[in-house]
């Protein structure tokens, strides 16, 4: 199993140094907002005042009201003010590109880096937490921990850290020598209900905030034998059962029908792209209450790099395979009553431009209004903290974001955002 080295004890060490260095403190704002949008179903009112202390809100008042003592102003009167975004499906620690052989060469300190480089720059698309859906786990728990305490900016981060895979599937590594596979690969990879049982306790042992699973083929992986299911019924039933009774949710990256199919079935909580979604898988889900997370600016980025060097032709294949499906999925899902959850897959595409999500969705027939609960209400409960994030209200987290103009109008308009507070952290 790969184990952080040097470089990542040594930002850990000086991440403890800074929190202990780090004073105790009561910071107190005052947020005069010009407008403000309280929750999706809430509609657009304004002025307002919004009192954060500790980190959370204490009371939201009609007008602008003064300054309280000891406390500071943040002023966003001319701002609509709105409660911060949730993604359901990024990868913090690595950016968008076809070499593959990376594995083979750069470190997992290597991800802590890109990891702090692309929590900011979510936070301030205003994305103020996300659910991380695979990659190598102490380097994204490093960066889980440093925003947490803030050390580092960015989201608040739920995280799988490895992926629960088959052997030589998508989430397993392949496209090496067959030393260089099993050198590289991760540990995570099962056989069989027993192993796959365990894999799911190690993974919850070493950190693990929700189990992923990859319950069919993938796009981009070098494994070329179509996007089918992966995993057997029982293997997923054992997966699913196990993590629920640890309190873990279950996400399954699925492409195919089939797989999309024998996963909600087994219990998985959240399909994750959903690319060939049929009438069949669709009412499987509606049946289990089983959540879509399309992932929509995965297959449309995907689809941009094509001809142009960056993916192996094994990879170029399945691209051109699922470049014509965008929205489908969502399309059928809405009129069959799915719920539909925000996600994106930032790290396929480039992070911070996780607000383009919404226009794909509106495409696909969802109103802003839906759009923008997707991405607040209808993801905090996929996280179970409806009570924590996802709405601006006294007892909640001060996750809160500000930008021009109403995007319960036209959801597109967060793809501005102009001011992010996390945690009652403003991001700068």
């Amino acid at each position: 199993m790969k184990r952080i080295g040097i470089l990542g004890t040594m930002v850990m060490a000086a991440c403890a140094n800074l929190a202990l260095a780090a004073p105790a403190s009561a910071e107190s704002y005052v947020i005069q907002a010009g407008h403000i949008i309280r929750d999706a179903s809430d509609g657009f009112s304004g002025p307002a005042t919004i009192h954060v202390t500790d980190g959370r809100i204490t009371a939201i008042e009609e007008g602008f009201q003064p300054l309280t003592e000891g406390a500071t102003l943040i002023d966003l009167k001319t701002k609509t003010v709105m409660p911060g975004l949730i993604d359901l499906h990024t990868h913090l620690t690595g950016d968008p590109g076809g070499d593959y052989w990376r594995e083979a060469v750069e470190p997992d300190e290597w991800g802590v880096v890109l990891g702090t480089k692309n929590a900011r720059l979510t936070a301030k698309a205003g994305f103020t937490t996300v659910r991380d859906a695979g990659g190598a786990a102490e380097a994204i728990y490093s960066v889980r921990r440093g925003t947490a305490e803030g050390i580092i900016p960015g989201p608040r981060i739920v995280a799988a850290g490895y992926p629960l895979a088959i052997i030589g599937g998508h989430g397993d590594i392949t496209g090496f020598r067959p030393e260089v596979n099993e050198l590289l690969s991760s540990g995570y990879a099962c056989t069989g209900a027993v192993d796959c049982t365990a894999k799911v306790r190690k993974a919850s042992q070493n950190g693990a905030d929700v189990i992923k699973i990859t319950a069919t083929g993938g796009v981009l992986s070098q494994q070329g034998r179509g996007l089918g299911a992966h995993f057997t019924d029982a293997e997923m039933t054992a997966i699913a059962d196990t993590a629920h009774s640890l309190g873990l949710k279950v996400m399954a990256h699925a492409h195919g029908a089939r797989g999309i199919e024998a996963a909600s079935r087994s219990g998985i909580d959240t399909i994750e792209h959903s690319t060939y979604a049929d009438t069949a898988a669709l009412k499987v889900m509606k049946e289990h209450g089983t959540v879509l997370v399309p992932t929509l600016m995965a297959i449309q980025s995907v689809g941009e790099g094509l001809d142009k060097g960056i993916y192996t032709p094994v990879v170029e294949e399945k691209i051109r395979a699922v470049a014509g499906k965008l929205g489908d999925a969502v399309r059928q899902a809405r009129a069959m009553g799915v719920t539909i959850a925000f996600g994106t897959d930032s790290g396929v595409f480039e992070h911070g431009r996780n607000a383009g999500e919404f226009a794909l969705l509106m495409d696909a027939g969802m109103t802003s209004p839906e759009a923008i609960a997707s991405a607040t209400t209808v993801a905090a409960k996929v996280l179970d903290m409806e009570n924590e994030i996802g709405r601006l209200a006294p007892g909640y987290s001060a996750d809160i974001i500000a930008l021009d103009g109403n995007p319960l109008d036209n959801a597109a308009l967060l793809e501005k955002v102009d001011w992010v507070m996390v945690r009652g952290r403003v991001i700068n």
